[in-house]
Formats: structure tokens, C-alpha cells, sequence
């Protein structure tokens, strides 16, 4: 690497990058030092190459967890390579000042600085090291020298791409933003750095190259105004003004580049701008300065950038059609003071009590929405429907209502980043909580809903291949929260609706190119499916018919990226049927479904819920087929031993045990135990057992065993056990079961787990027996009533959710995305039950007198039952004398 030509140095770099996070320094401890020797005082083409290695070795700490081990690491790179860095730091800054004059040398000179200020922050960056500390005058006067430093042979000629100089500006920017946030009380010079950043801005030009450069300034003057001791800096009146006038302004109008940007790449306008993909655009990072002020000084800075807002407007009023960036420049500003916080889901949460957003936007923002959608200043349009989007938890229902059609309307507008826009914040504006519900309804949308789809769609088509079909997730986007916001009211159109989305899958499967787009195709039809199929058999029928071509095309050509969401979609679309016997298509899908190698990775949690979904509605027909055993053989082959998706194979064998009738299941039950206590046991390591989400679905899948009276009871499975291994059970009880049962969080995994142990103590004949009456009953039971007595857990009181799913927040997966729309109803075999206090009760009652007799003496042993029994039996309205 050290010889090779720069371009496949970069290479080279990335592949060591790669190997040194595994093997350095434990399994390379001769790179290190190899590097050091191989420094040279006169050779920087070698020097050049061997900082590049370095570089690419230390720049991982950046993002490194802070761990023991880490620091080791630090601390062996420490101690062979900070002596050896400084001397070299000194030497090539002698050699710069020797060679002003000369081009060559300085053009390689300039790059080993840049990598050895990269280096500076590699070595600082997870904490100041007692080196640096010690030598930080020598550092910070070499930084302060060539933050000033000037030389026409090292100015570029090139205005996009930033040179030499401003490669080295910016990376001592970042250490001083480091310093300035981490360890500002080891720095005392960071006063002495203030003048120098801001001459910095202010000399800075207007061409793009000086973006990344003017960027990480500001961040480093944000970084030292909000420390509390250094904020007297700013404080002075003419200063503040002079930060607010001369530093800050200057870099909130829109550019040219801006200006070329929204025509010429509207799609990455709008990423940069919303997504805060922007954070190197001077605008953001001048907002982001602006704000820093404003938590010191916010009177102060409010008045006087609520002087700017007000000389921008009136600007903008004597010439609109000239001076349409100064409303531009006036509507950003004032966004900029009036955001206090504000998150990307959300919006802005907190504004600036001395700025009134609402009247603002209804003096000088409205009009912009109310004029004609054919505009020749589609940006002051784009502003408008943004501003609507920054503050809509600032604005009424009612405020927003008299908004919506407008948004809808400029759905029609040609402008790309318009369009998209009204989009976003109809989308936003939709997905909006009040309190414990969504503010906007089914009714709310209805006048609207039929003409936002279809304009939405008509958007969406203008796509004329795949990736340019999918290129736009935000108008996807919103078609998934209008059909979710909307939910029956669609029937009218729906068939529309179907077809349109399923039209795009197939177009979009050919070349699957933005995984946000694909997922909201996917959730859009499954939300269709989830809210019309269950009121429209016709629908059912219909929505099979359009669904399936398009996915088995997927299925066939195994598009990976899809298969996972067409195996939910199928999953949903069967759960949607009535009976046991499944229909022709669904018969002839099952075999392939079965293929081991179908069973990959990202395919296994979507196909466990489909092969629950055939075993729900379709189990006669999987035995008048002979198909259960390959489903076994899935269960015990591909999940059950898996360290990922064991628990995957107990939800499965759930849902078996429930569906295949006791008389078939009985010849299987022993080797499915087997297998399951298997992999049990791997979860036990001396004293030590693990419980995970396998092991909670195992005690869930046994509460299950207990309660349904399809098995026969729970000494159905106790005997399974006992064949195995006679005491096994008691075994298994008290080293997994009982202990687990008190974890229990969700009131569904409660109410199981309680009216399963139930049944155990009072269905079961050979829990009244030995070996289990008198250890395993008492220790159940006390088991069951910590169950019972531990606080009530509370759900969730709010919006299904539906409303409240966000892939954003949410964040999206490439492994398996899972279906928000396609979530099935748990199912509840517990439903007809009473609460499981009142059922402990009645099923004591229920027992037979001889063996009751043998529960009151046992429950009379326990202080516990003692105590908490007669309310029990109190809420079922039973004397406890009748015990």
C-alpha cells in the first residue's frame, strides 16, 4: 500500500480497514511497529502511505462502543506510535514553510498534514490522552497556524471540490469541535480559537468547495456557546449582533447551487432538506448556530433576527417577482428562531414563546398556499407547504382542515418537489396524535380520500421504468397512510386501489431499487386486505385474484428483496378464511413452501406465520394430503436448533399442538418433546440457565399443553415426559417453568400462563400422586399465586398500531422486514375464561370431593394460599367453607 498509486491506495485501505478490525494488534502485532520504522524524514510519497494505513486503521475508534478492551487497544498504539507522530507533525510543518514555493513538494506535503490532523482526531476521539494533554501547546499553535494559513500554489481552481487548504481547515475544525464538546476543561486555549473560526466564516467564499469547510465551523462556534463559562464571549450586544449579521446571515440565503439542486435533482432536494441529510449545507449548520445562540441569548437574538425576518418580507412585498429569495431567506430564519425542539417524526415539539408561528403563517405563509399552483417561484410554494409541515402540532385541527384541500390540491401541481412536498406533510399532517387519538378520522379525509389516492397514483405512474417508478417513497408513503387513515370507507373503490398497487408490484419486482418504496407497497396492500376483507367475502375472492400473479412471478424468479412480505401478504389473505379445507391455490403452494431450502434466513419468521395460517385454516386438508410430516420435519430441521430462530419453532409448535387432532398428534409428541427439551437444554450451562425468547414461548407453548381440552388434559403431555424419563417433568417444571412464570408481562401471556397452571393443579390425577403432590404441587402453586398477585399489567391505551406505525422511527430492516398492516389478532385461548383468580376458585370447586380434600390439605400447608384465597373466592362468589 505504501508504494502503490493513490487511487488503489484507497483501496487497499478499506480491505486493511477490514482485516485490522479482526487480527490488530492481538494477531498482527508486527504491523505497528513496521508502519513506525518505515517512517521517513525526506520520502512523504512512503510517509503518505503508511499515515493512509494508519488512518484507516485508527478512524474505527470513531464510532467504536467504549469498552475495556478498546482502550487497551488505544493504549498499545499510544505508547509505540505518539513520539514518532509529533516528530513527524514538526517535520513535515518545517517542510512546508522550506517549500512555499514549490508546487510538487507541496501538494504531497499538504496531504500528509491532512492525514496527520485526521490522525490527531483517530487518537482523541474516545478520550484526551495524557500525551496529547501534555503536548497540547505544541498541537494547538501548529492548528492555529494553518487554520490562517495562505498559499496561491495550494488555492484550486476548482469550485466544487475542495482543495488542499480547505481539507486541512476542516479537519482541525473537527478537532476543535471535539475539544470544544469533550474536553473543554483540559483546553484552555479554546478562547484564543474563537476570532479565528469566525474570520474563518467571514472569509470564506460563496463557492461550494468551502461548504464542508464553513459546515464544521459553525459547529465548532454552536459547540462553544453552549458551554455555560465561555458564553460571556457572545455576550456583548455589538458581538451578538456581529455573530447574528456578519457570521450567521451570509449563509442562510439560498443559493445558486441550491436553485440548480431543486430543478436538476429534485429527489435528493428533498432528501437533503427533510431528511437532514443536509447537516454540510450552510444553511442547516448557520440555523443550527443560530439556535446555540438562542439557548444563552434568546431575547437578544430573537429581536434581532425578528428585525432581518421583517426587512427580508418587505424587500420581498416592494418586488415579488425579483425578490422572491428574500421571502425565501425571511420564512427559513424565522423557522430557525422559532424551533426550540423538534424530532423527524414528530415535527416541531417546543417553540420560542416570543414568536407567534400561527400568525405568522396565516399573514405571510397562507397566501402562498391559497394562489395558483402554476407558479414561476415553485420554491416560496415548497416553503409554504414546509412550513405547514415544521409546525403542524402548532396549528388547530380546524387550522389544518381549511389546509388540507389546499395540500391535496397542489397534488396537481408539475413542479416535482412541490408536489412531493404537499405529499409529505399530508402524510405527517394524517399521522398526527391527540392525546390518546389521532386527530385526523375516516371522516375527516373522506371528502378527499378517493382524489388523493388517485392523484397520488397518477404521480407515482409518471415513472416510466422501475427505478424510476419506486424512486419516490414519500408519495408511496402517503398512499399507505391514506389507505390506513381511510380504512372502509374505500369499498367503493377499492378494487381501484388493489389494482394499482399491485400493477406497481409488478412492474417494481423487475428491478426492486429503493427497499423504502417496496415496503410501502407491500403495507398498503396488506392494510387493504386487513380492513375490507373482513367485511366483504367478494372482496377476499377479488383481492386473491390480483394478488397472486404478481406473486408468483415474485415467488418464481425469486426476487429475495420481496419474497419475505409475499409470504405475510399470503398469511393474511388465508387467515382471512372461513373452515379447515384449503382452496386449490393454496394446496398448490404448499409443497414448494416445504422445500428446505426455501428456508433461508430473512424467509423464516414470514414463513412460520404462513405454515401457521395453513395449519389454522387448512389442517384437513394437510392430512388428507400427508403433509404434516414434512411440516414436522420443518419444525425440527430448520428451527427448533437454530440459535436464531428457535423460539420461531415454538410459536409453530403452538399452533400444531392447537390444530392437529390428539389422535395423530399423539404419534408425534414424544419426538417433538425430545427435540425441544434438546434444545433446552443448550439454554442450561452449570447453575447458570438462560431465559430468552425460547424459553419464554416453551413455558407458554406448556400453559397451552395444560389448558386445552383438545389434548386431553395435562396429564396428556405429563406422560410424554414420563416416558422419556420417569421425574423428568418435575425436573423441567421446577428448573424452567415455575421460574419463568412470574416473567410474564403481557396480560395475554399472563392470563395463559395462569389459567394453564390452573388446570395443571386441578385437572391433573397425577399431580395429586407421588412423586409430584407433595414437592411440585406446592411449589406450583405458589408459583401461580406470585402470578397472580403481581401488579396489573397495563396496555397501552391508545391508537391501534396502524396509526402509530412509523418505518421511520421504527427503522427498517434488510434482514426481515416485518408488516406492520399484516400484524395477525393474537389469538386467545383463554378468551372464554374468567380472570384467573375467579378461575383458580371454581376449578377447586369443580374437583371431585376426594380429591379436593387433597387440595385443602395442601392449600392449608401454604401461608400463602392461606392468604390470598379467600379473596379468590370471595370475587367468584363462593363461600370458602364449601372447601
Amino acid at each position: 500500500m505504501i508504494t502503490v498509486p493513490d487511487k488503489l491506495q484507497l483501496q487497499i485501505s478499506d480491505a486493511l480497514t477490514l482485516i485490522a478490525a479482526s487480527d490488530f494488534p492481538e494477531k498482527w502485532e508486527s504491523l505497528l511497529p513496521e508502519l513506525i520504522n518505515k517512517l521517513s524524514a525526506t520520502d512523504y510519497r512512503v510517509n503518505n502511505g503508511i499515515l493512509g494505513t494508519a488512518h484507516s486503521i485508527f478512524k474505527r475508534w470513531r464510532s467504536a462502543f467504549r469498552s475495556d478492551e478498546l482502550f487497551v487497544n488505544i493504549k498499545y498504539v499510544l505508547d509505540q506510535f505518539c513520539g514518532p507522530y509529533l516528530q513527524l507533525f514538526q517535520i513535515t510543518d518545517r517542510l512546508i514553510e522550506e517549500n512555499s514555493n514549490n508546487l510538487q513538494a507541496l501538494q504531497v506535503l499538504a496531504r500528509s498534514l491532512s492525514l496527520l490532523i485526521k490522525i490527531y482526531y483517530d487518537l482523541n476521539c474516545q478520550d484526551l490522552p495524557e500525551f496529547f494533554e501534555d503536548n497540547l501547546p505544541t498541537f494547538m499553535t501548529l492548528f492555529e497556524k494553518y487554520l490562517v494559513y495562505q498559499n496561491p500554489l495550494l488555492v484550486t481552481d476548482d469550485e466544487e471540490e475542495e482543495g488542499p487548504l480547505e481539507q486541512i481547515k476542516t479537519g482541525i475544525c473537527y478537532i476543535l469541535e471535539l475539544y470544544a464538546s469533550r474536553y473543554e476543561d483540559a483546553f484552555p486555549q479554546l478562547e484564543h480559537f474563537v476570532p479565528i473560526v469566525i474570520g474563518l466564516l467571514t472569509h470564506a467564499g460563496a463557492e461550494p468547495k468551502y461548504d464542508s469547510m464553513v459546515c464544521k465551523a459553525f459547529t465548532v462556534l454552536t459547540a462553544i456557546v453552549k458551554i455555560e463559562r465561555h458564553s460571556h464571549i457572545f455576550a456583548d450586544p455589538a458581538q451578538l449582533n456581529n455573530m447574528c449579521e456578519r457570521v450567521a446571515l451570509p449563509n442562510i440565503g439560498l443559493r445558486l447551487v441550491d436553485e440548480e439542486l431543486f430543478e436538476d435533482n429534485p429527489i435528493e432536494y428533498i432528501r437533503r432538506d427533510l431528511e437532514g441529510s443536509d447537516t454540510d449545507t450552510r444553511r442547516r449548520a448557520a440555523a443550527d448556530f443560530i439556535r446555540g445562540l438562542m439557548e444563552r441569548f434568546e431575547v437578544q437574538v430573537t429581536e434581532i433576527m425578528s428585525k432581518y425576518v421583517t426587512r427580508y418580507l418587505q424587500s420581498y412585498s416592494t418586488d415579488p417577482k425579483n425578490n422572491w429569495k428574500d421571502k425565501n431567506t425571511a420564512i427559513f430564519l424565522l423557522v430557525a428562531i422559532a424551533t426550540r425542539t423538534a424530532t423527524t417524526t414528530q415535527g416541531v415539539t417546543k417553540t420560542n414563546e416570543l414568536v407567534d408561528v400561527v400568525d405568522f403563517f396565516s399573514k405571510h405563509v397562507l397566501c402562498d398556499l391559497q394562489s395558483d399552483i402554476k407558479t414561476d417561484m415553485p420554491i416560496l410554494k415548497v416553503d409554504a407547504i414546509k412550513y405547514v409541515y415544521t409546525f403542524r402540532n402548532q396549528l388547530t385541527k380546524e387550522q389544518l382542515l381549511t389546509v388540507f384541500p389546499l395540500l391535496v390540491k397542489h397534488l396537481e401541481s408539475n413542479d416535482y418537489v412541490v408536489y412531493t412536498y404537499a405529499a409529505i406533510a399530508i402524510e405527517r399532517i394524517l399521522f398526527i396524535r391527540q392525546g390518546k387519538t389521532m386527530m385526523f378520522t375516516a371522516d375527516d379525509i373522506k371528502p378527499y380520500s378517493e382524489t388523493l389516492l388517485s392523484q397520488l397514483f397518477r404521480l407515482i405512474e409518471l415513472g416510466q421504468t422501475p427505478e424510476k417508478l419506486s424512486e419516490n417513497d414519500y408519495l408511496m408513503r402517503a398512499v399507505m397512510r391514506v389507505i390506513i387513515t381511510s380504512r372502509q370507507d374505500m369499498i367503493p373503490y377499492v378494487n381501484v386501489i388493489m389494482g394499482k398497487l399491485t400493477t406497481i408490484l409488478s412492474i417494481v419486482s423487475k428491478n426492486p431499487s429503493n427497499p423504502k418504496f417496496n415496503h410501502y407497497i407491500f403495507e398498503s396492500i396488506g392494510a387493504l386486505i386487513r380492513f375490507i376483507c373482513p367485511i366483504s367475502e367478494a372482496a377476499l375472492a377479488e383481492f386473491e385474484s390480483m394478488c397472486f400473479g404478481p406473486f408468483q412471478t415474485i415467488l418464481s424468479q425469486e426476487v429475495q428483496e420481496f419474497t419475505p412480505y409475499v409470504f405475510q401478504l399470503l398469511a393474511q389473505l388465508l387467515e382471512q378464511h372461513k373452515g379447515t379445507d384449503l382452496t386449490e391455490a393454496y394446496v398448490g403452494l404448499l409443497t414448494p413452501l416445504l422445500n428446505p431450502t426455501l428456508w433461508e434466513q430473512g424467509n423464516i419468521p414470514a414463513l412460520v406465520r404462513l405454515l401457521q395460517a395453513y395449519l389454522e385454516k387448512g389442517i384437513n386438508s394437510i392430512l388428507a394430503n400427508n403433509q404434516l410430516e414434512p411440516i414436522l420435519g420443518i419444525f425440527q430441521q430448520k428451527l427448533v436448533y437454530s440459535r436464531q430462530f428457535d423460539h420461531y419453532g415454538m410459536l409453530l409448535l403452538n399452533t400444531i399442538t392447537s390444530r392437529v387432532p390428539i389422535q395423530v398428534l399423539g404419534n408425534y409428541l414424544p419426538a417433538l418433546l425430545s427435540a425441544v427439551l434438546k434444545r433446552l437444554q443448550s439454554k442450561k450451562k452449570g447453575e447458570h440457565i438462560t431465559f430468552d425468547r425460547f424459553t419464554r414461548n416453551f413455558t407458554l407453548w406448556m400453559s397451552l399443553c395444560f389448558l386445552i381440552d383438545s389434548l386431553g388434559g395435562p396429564d396428556t403431555i405429563i406422560r410424554v415426559y414420563e416416558g422419556l424419563q420417569p421425574g423428568l417433568f418435575g425436573q423441567i417444571m421446577t428448573l424452567f417453568i415455575l421460574p419463568d412464570l412470574t416473567k410474564l408481562s403481557k396480560p395475554l401471556d399472563r392470563k395463559l400462563g395462569g389459567s394453564g397452571m390452573t388446570r395443571l393443579l386441578t385437572s391433573s390425577d397425577l399431580m395429586l400422586q407421588e412423586p409430584y403432590v407433595s414437592q411440585l404441587w406446592p411449589k406450583a402453586l405458589f408459583a401461580l399465586l406470585s402470578l397472580l398477585e403481581l401488579p396489573t399489567a397495563v396496555e397501552a391505551d391508545g391508537p391501534d398500531e396502524l396509526y402509530t406505525f412509523d418505518i421511520d422511527a421504527e427503522g427498517y430492516q434488510t434482514t426481515f422486514a416485518k408488516l406492520a398492516t399484516t400484524n395477525p389478532v393474537p389469538q386467545d385461548p383463554t378468551a372464554a375464561l374468567p380472570p384467573c383468580q375467579i378461575y383458580l376458585a371454581q376449578q377447586i370447586m369443580a374437583m371431585p370431593v376426594e380429591k379436593r380434600a387433597i387440595v385443602k390439605t395442601l392449600v392449608s400447608q401454604s401461608p400463602e394460599a392461606t392468604q390470598f384465597l379467600p379473596h379468590y373466592f370471595s370475587s367468584a362468589n363462593i363461600s370458602l367453607d364449601q372447601l
